[in-house]
């Protein structure tokens, strides 16, 4: 199956290459000798001439004479005070905050120090309205201070958390190797991860490991590569790419709201009275686009991410930063050609999806979600991983959510799953996309004990989109002409044009009084009068 390529530039979102064909990681990665310095880095990454350097001298209490001459060597091999530079500039004219390990100065070992460094600069981006970029390359807590380093964790952690909860970016390049309780805090925080190529990436060094079990970590597993198998990074990029990858999120997390206003409300067009079974037959069609086509013909600068963040990747959720038209947002798709027999949407779907909730309210962007699902998972791994919680926390999260929502019904929307996806401030619907607690046939074989009902039953049961439009469970249709697999370019372009519109007046319109008026809709759908 094929996933969504990393993020690179050029690139679109379909891979000929699976996982499995990607370059074989070295589990310690590049040799020291060939990598780049903190400065060189920096200087990769933001425009020439343009860093500004926001380090002071380090205050130190009392060290060993030991410590003190291991500090002095560092210094002496580096030509910096600590392990950390931090500081500003112009990446592609865009200002950003950077913190930066240097691996050279004891391995990038954070210690109180280098600490106080790295929170103040958080701080002062935070206050200057910047975002944050960090690339961390570090072996962990400094062991020459012991416990009062390690627990500086808890405030850098802190002053992360404290700069995304202003609704500002915090982007993380991991470099090889990090480890330790750099991994474990503000190197695992981002909004955004990548990591470089053949990069050790993990919580405890492969050599500790060794010497406290008396045998080697297993090899592959602490890998970049490996990490984006796992949902845990969105992308492995080299180096050079770096500049054009951020610059790219940015342009989607820091999009001006402008000119939105000017957007043009397309025109609703008559919609015909299609019969419900000729609908669902339509939206079955192998050859009807599905948010990938959507995605390449609607919008610009689209970001895919990659898993849940936490050790989870389901192809049946597609997520992303995208841009349609002048209006960003979260996206989320279910993606048709990633749900099979073998791998129907799983809970990790779900939870993948909550991922790009979370995206959306800490930085402020409307989010949209994307329903096209034959049906969630019935298994008992499904059961065991918590299906019908991840169904049920991803409606109370939407139903709450301190972002605007706009939701798409694209095409089959069958179940637990694609209401997971549903609640939003506004519902756009293709027009043969539906809506119902089980495939037509699962509801005939409950009433009937048959599937030949099949069509009565969806009749019946008022799934399409016409339904619900009466229903006040979608806002808007948009028409086939007729049928969205023999036009999909013009399909897609059509919808596209409704979508940056309604993207571009959620945005505009109050946070805190869309959540209200979010769960006033879903109170009053279904009541008489």
């Amino acid at each position: 199956m094929p996933r969504p390529c990393p993020l690179r530039p050029g690139h679109g979102f379909e891979c000929d290459a699976s996982p499995s064909a990607a370059p074989q990681p070295h589990l310690r990665g590049t040799a020291v000798s060939d990598r780049l310095s903190a400065a060189a880095l920096i200087d990769l990454v933001l425009d020439e001439g343009s860093w500004e350097s926001w380090d002071s001298p380090p205050e130190r209490g009392l060290v060993s004479e030991q410590y003190a001459a291991e500090l002095r060597a560092a210094e002496e091999k580096t030509g910096l005070d600590e392990s950390v530079v931090t500081g500003a500039g112009l990446m592609r004219g865009r200002r950003v905050a950077v913190v930066a390990c240097e691996f050279r100065f004891l391995a990038g070992s954070i210690g109180v120090a280098a600490a106080d460094r790295l929170v103040a600069a958080v701080e002062r981006a935070t206050a200057e309205g910047l975002p944050l970029l960090a690339a961390p390359v570090s072996g962990g807590t400094r062991m020459q201070e012991g416990t009062v380093a390690f627990v500086q964790m808890v405030k850098i952690s802190a002053a992360i958390a404290a700069h995304k909860t202003a609704g500002l970016p915090y982007l993380v390049y991991l470099r090889n190797p990090t480890t330790g309780g750099v991994m474990a805090s503000w190197g695992s925080l981002g909004h955004v991860t990548v990591a470089e190529p053949g990069a050790l990436v993990g919580f405890l060094g492969p050599r500790v490991y060794e010497a406290l079990y008396g045998r080697p970590f297993p090899p592959g597993v602490q890998t970049s590569e490996n990490l984006y198998a796992h949902g845990l990074v969105d992308a492995v990029v080299p180096p050079e790419e770096i500049a054009d990858i951020l610059d790219r999120a940015l342009t989607v997390l820091l999009a001006p709201k402008r000119d939105l206003e000017e957007i043009p409300n397309p025109v609703d067009e008559e919609v015909p009275d299609v019969d419900t079974w000729e609908s669902i037959t339509r939206s079955r069609r192998a050859d009807r686009p599905g948010v990938r086509r959507l995605l390449r013909y609607a919008a610009t600068d689209v970001i895919p991410l990659n898993g849940t963040g936490q050790g989870e990747f389901d192809p049946g959720l597609l997520i992303a930063l995208a841009r349609f038209g002048g209006s960003p947002c979260v996206f989320l798709g279910q993606d048709r050609r990633g749900q099979t027999e073998d791998h129907p949407l799983g809970p990790g779907a779900l939870r993948e999806a909550r991922r790009g909730m979370r995206l959306a309210a800490e930085l402020g962007l409307p989010l949209m979600t994307v329903i096209d699902t034959h049906g969630a998972a019935l298994s008992v791994e499904a059961e065991e991983g918590g299906l019908a919680g991840e169904i049920a926390r991803c409606l109370a999260d939407l139903v709450t959510l301190d972002a605007p929502t706009l939701t798409l019904l694209l095409g089959e929307g069958t179940g637990g799953g694609a209401l997971a996806l549903l609640p939003a401030d506004r519902v756009v619907a293709a027009q043969h996309a539906w809506l119902s607690p089980l495939p037509p046939e699962g509801a005939s074989a409950i009433v009937h004990r048959d599937v030949e009902h099949a069509p009565d039953m969806a009749r019946a049961q008022g799934v399409r989109a016409l339904d619900m439009r009466a229903a006040g469970i979608v806002d808007r249709i948009v028409v086939e002409r007729p049928d969205a697999a023999d036009e999909p370019e013009e399909f897609c372009a059509r919808l596209g044009a409704v979508l940056r519109y309604e993207l571009a007046e959620l945005w505009q319109r109050d946070r805190e009084a869309l959540v209200g008026a979010r769960t006033h809709r879903y109170q009053r759908i279904g009541r008489l009068g």
